[in-house]
């Protein structure tokens, strides 16, 4: 089969020909037909992550969408989204036209959503959908603000605050292409970071109305200190990121006095239960036009040439091969 592949931790992965998966106990086979190339991706394969010096040659991709072609638990033929841990274990993944899955990781699709549409949104919407309820507990009415909001979780976060019936969603994000992104998913107002911390705290108070019960926060750093000084009692600031920095300052008297909460969030954390609810229930959003992240599809020749892009920080939407 033809795939993208990593030959060596750090280099930009060729595509070639590669073993087609053979079925397994446990796992299934699919034909793979939308891979988003993520950030995770590039870090696993870069030898540099915390798992560890990836086996190569291996196919990247931890995550996509396909159709099963051998399995025991799903019918030939079912459409699905699945996750890999390509990079972070021994094993190939999706960027690839076929891929063996673990049985747990796959999610029966039946949402009438486009399969580079559901890709693009992936884990990344997951993420979104996740902080807002499950940590976030997000309530209709509230106030929120999203960091970072032309990116994919972003997006995902505006939209899915909209869905869930935020009474204001104002967004934060660097360049004005990010911001009107943020805008087209349903944020009320977009605000570029600037570098002073006091001058954004102001700006987003006055953005929020002086209301701001929950954050979802992809990137921490001066924006994350910023976003806690507007906090209102009993307000919620959900990290999942470190884009900006792995250190944000938060001062105690603000938090004890708002009673505020400081939230981790990571998609490990979930169970198989819950992250196979969150997909189905993210692509039903979007199948109804109400959650999309913008993306660009690429075909699986042209890999290399997206990997690049990807690895400047900001390709400017979400690249998502088609093989």
């Amino acid at each position: 089969m033809r795939a993208v592949v990593v030959r060596a931790p750090g280099e930009t992965p060729v595509v070639a020909d590669h073993p087609a998966p053979r079925p397994a106990p446990g796992r299934s086979v699919v034909r793979v037909s939308a891979a988003p190339v993520v950030p995770l991706d590039l870090l696993c394969a870069s030898g540099t992550s915390y798992f560890g010096s990836p086996a190569v040659p291996y196919v990247p991709g931890v995550q996509g969408v396909g159709v099963v072609e051998s399995s025991t638990t799903l019918p030939a033929g079912t459409r699905v989204w699945f996750a890999t841990s390509a990079g972070m274990a021994p094993g190939d993944g999706s960027l690839a036209e076929l891929c063996t899955v673990a049985d747990d990781d796959l999610v029966p699709v039946t949402a009438d959503v486009p399969d580079a549409a559901l890709a693009a949104l992936g884990l990344s919407a997951v993420a979104a959908w996740m902080s807002l309820t499950w940590r976030g507990g997000l309530q209709p009415g509230e106030h929120v603000l999203v960091l970072g909001a032309g990116g994919a979780v972003g997006q995902a976060a505006v939209g899915a605050a909209r869905v869930l019936g935020a009474g204001r969603v104002v967004a934060v994000a660097r360049s004005e292409t990010s911001r009107d992104r943020a805008l087209a998913a349903g944020a009320d107002e977009a605000l570029a970071p600037g570098t002073d911390v006091a001058t954004l705290a102001d700006r987003l108070a006055g953005a929020t109305g002086g209301r701001l019960d929950l954050v979802v926060d992809p990137v921490f750093g001066a924006a994350a200190t910023a976003a806690s000084r507007v906090l209102s009692p009993g307000g919620r600031l959900v990290n999942l990121g470190g884009a900006s920095g792995d250190v944000a300052e938060f001062s105690s008297a603000v938090l004890r006095s708002r009673s505020a909460s400081m939230l981790g969030y990571t998609n490990n954390a979930l169970t198989v239960e819950q992250r196979r609810a969150a997909v189905t229930t993210v692509a039903e959003h979007a199948a109804a036009g109400a959650l999309a992240v913008a993306h660009e599809k690429v075909a699986l020749g042209d890999a290399a040439g997206a990997w690049r892009r990807q690895a400047t920080g900001d390709p400017g939407v979400r690249l998502v091969l088609t093989p």
